[in-house]
């Protein structure tokens, strides 16, 4: 393997060369090959694009990929050496209707979701409608463009709460969201396009049950709360748990997710749903304390007491996944918090 000549502008050097050692045994695999992929402009798409970037510099992979955007000349304004990367062609369109390409494709990695960042910004109704569309159009398009093997991401959203005597969730557990809260959409959401895949069989489906993350590209304004908390602690701002601060939560490093992410579509058995995070449990009030102790910004504020609700937790089982690819954590928990405000510091202090 040739060392990358200079760091790849938006992820750090040092995660991409620890990405392509972890995926060793699998770059000649994808020698070659063309990835259909959706949601290639979000949070997970844009490390695996930098992450093929890097593995073809290093490696000569020839490995090319079709990226469906909604709106891709404004990403590649922003990520200029993502945009005019020759290995990639950008497709305009959403999961749901954008056309289907002209050249055949090897593997499909279907990254698009319906909803906002931001608490309250997706219409429910819009959501379910989308996302059983998108999956729908997703996988008549591998179909057309001769995909035989695809990864699908979902959520660990679809077991609904988890039971306070379990500690972590497994594949395994049968529970799922309330359908009559419109709270459930999300969930509910994405166990239809589990099903819509279930009842596809011509396509070698391996589906990704996502949980929480941290990195560099995490959004910092809406549902997350380490991205909140991080956004609170490098803005000089107090940092607020909207909630009691007693849920527990778990958090893989992205970099550790992408290594997950393309071992997942090469070499475990498909059909078949894989939790994908951390089983590293830590509470949204230590969580806090711990940006607090890294960041020097000491005031946490809670805005909820303490009830009597049994404690809710947001952690998966990854067994599984251990003893078929031998994959891990890789990233403490610690370390992942320390390389994303490393990221986000080093990033407003060039703008400024």
């Amino acid at each position: 393997m040739r060392p990358l000549e200079k760091p790849v502008a938006g992820v750090p050097a040092s995660d991409l060369e620890r990405i392509l050692e972890l995926c060793e045994p699998i770059w000649a695999r994808l020698r070659g090959r063309r990835l259909l992929i959706t949601g290639g402009t979000g949070f997970f798409g844009t490390w695996l694009l930098e992450t093929i970037a890097a593995a073809n510099a290093a490696l000569d992979l020839g490995l090319k990929a079709s990226i469906v955007s909604r709106d891709p000349s404004a990403y590649r304004a922003r990520f200029v050496h993502l945009g005019h990367d020759p290995a990639f062609t950008w497709i305009a369109g959403s999961a749901a209707d954008f056309p289907c390409p002209n050249m055949d494709h090897d593997f499909l990695l279907h990254l698009a979701t319906v909803t906002s960042a931001r608490t309250g910004q997706t219409d429910s109704r819009l959501m379910l409608s989308a996302k059983l569309e998108g999956i729908r159009h997703v996988i008549d398009v591998a179909r057309r463009s001769g995909i035989r093997r695809a990864l699908v991401t979902s959520s660990g959203a679809i077991y609904g709460p988890q039971p306070p005597q379990l500690a972590t969730i497994p594949e395994t557990y049968a529970g799922a969201p309330d359908p009559t809260k419109p709270e459930s959409a999300y969930g509910t959401g994405k166990r239809m396009v589990e099903q819509f895949c279930a009842v596809n069989d011509d396509i070698d489906i391996v589906i990704a049950r996502c949980f929480a993350f941290l990195g560099p590209h995490l959004p910092l304004d809406g549902r997350f709360a380490a991205g909140n908390f991080i956004r609170d602690a490098l803005a000089g701002e107090p940092i607020t748990i909207h909630g009691d601060g007693t849920g527990i939560r778990s958090y893989l490093y992205v970099g550790d997710l992408i290594v997950w992410l393309l071992n997942l579509l090469i070499s475990v058995p498909g059909r078949t749903a894989y939790n994908v995070g951390s089983d590293e449990p830590i509470s949204i009030y230590d969580l806090a304390q711990r940006v607090s102790a890294l960041t020097g910004q000491t005031e946490i504020r809670i805005l909820k007491a303490p009830g009597r609700a049994p404690l809710e937790s947001y952690v998966p089982c990854i067994d599984r996944v251990r003893k078929l690819t031998g994959l891990n954590v890789f990233t403490s928990l610690d370390r992942s918090l320390e390389k994303t405000l490393d990221w986000y510091s080093e990033t407003t202090s060039s703008v400024r």
